[in-house]
């Protein structure tokens, strides 16, 4: 929903959000409070796809869908709200593969997807269809429409990113990532417009995992280029609050690859594609590369109204990026 009359939000702008994951859409969802529902793209990771149990699932991509419908489960922090599970305890007593939880009602949207590739239609034209039904009035981009695998190597060897990340619960030290079939994907014609539209207000870096979530779309050929020479403020916004991970495993990887577990360390990562970069509170002392602009905001989002609040900052950033 569109708030009006908010004088601080410029109507009528496009905003290009990069997001992947719980932490990216509660941004997301907080941008699409604030800017006009024709003027919102969000881009989504798709390096996290993988097929299970014959299914194409796209974690990023879906929990996206469900918390902009407002289907997202508020406990797991993943799938939909209310969900049944029948199909899980039917399949564990067959002896079945339930490691990867799938409730009844979201099977219904990975055979729906399932069903569209295989007939040939493409994973950007398959998200917007979903988006009409679930109503959905943010467009929705897949990063593109050919197969990225991200996978990290630990120990024991290499391992598919939902081995690690759910089976594992994310438990074997990481040494590498890498984000297979990226030197051969392309970012789709949808994410291209997006990027390069005349109308562009800003490009938000959202507070996802910057290399398990952020990571695969920087690693698609022309992404970095696109982002340097922007004629818009690129900004992003830390997923770090005084070295902890606001959700998932950022902290705990970051320590493993040996790196130091700050936001400092993600603006770092991040030097020469973004010009502004948002911290927390506690991080305003935050030591940034030179020449990247600084915003202070209560970053963590909680609720609604926390998620309306940092969109509405981030937005104000930007344009002040964009005044000087």
């Amino acid at each position: 929903m569109y708030i009006a009359g908010d004088m601080k939000i410029k109507k009528y702008k496009k905003v290009v959000a990069l997001s992947g994951g719980v932490g990216g859409a509660k941004l997301a969802l907080g941008l699409s409070h604030v800017v006009d529902p024709d003027d919102l793209t969000v881009i989504v990771n798709t390096g996290d796809d993988f097929t299970h149990l014959g299914l194409s699932i796209s974690p990023d991509i879906d929990t996206l869908l469900y918390t902009l419908s407002d289907l997202a489960n508020p406990d797991l922090g993943w799938g939909r709200r209310d969900e049944t599970w029948t199909f899980m305890r039917a399949l564990e007593q067959l002896g079945g593969d339930t490691w990867f939880k799938l409730g009844d009602a979201d099977i219904a949207l990975h055979i729906e997807r399932t069903r569209r590739l295989t007939s040939g239609e493409t994973l950007t034209a398959i998200t917007s269809s979903l988006c009409i039904h679930l109503g959905i009035a943010t467009k929705v981009l897949p990063m593109s429409n050919d197969r990225v695998e991200t996978k990290v190597r630990s120990d024991a060897g290499w391992l598919e990113f939902q081995d690690y990340f759910v089976r594992q619960r994310c438990e074997p030290p990481v040494r590498e990532i890498a984000y297979r079939g990226t030197e051969k994907a392309a970012l789709s014609r949808e994410v291209m417009e997006a990027l390069l539209d005349d109308n562009l207000r800003a490009i938000i870096l959202c507070p996802s995992n910057p290399w398990l979530s952020v990571g695969p779309m920087l690693a698609l050929p022309g992404m970095r280029e696109m982002l340097k020479t922007s004629s818009v403020p690129v900004i992003a916004v830390s997923p770090l609050i005084g070295g902890q991970a606001v959700k998932g495993p950022t902290a705990k990887l970051m320590r493993e690859l040996n790196l130091d577990v700050s936001s400092a360390e993600v603006a770092r990562y991040y030097d020469g594609l973004i010009n502004g970069f948002v911290v927390d509170e506690v991080d305003a002392d935050t030591p940034l590369p030179k020449g990247m602009q600084r915003a202070v905001e209560p970053i963590m989002m909680k609720t609604l109204e926390d998620k309306i609040r940092v969109a509405r900052a981030v937005l104000h950033f930007a344009d002040q990026l964009a005044a000087n």
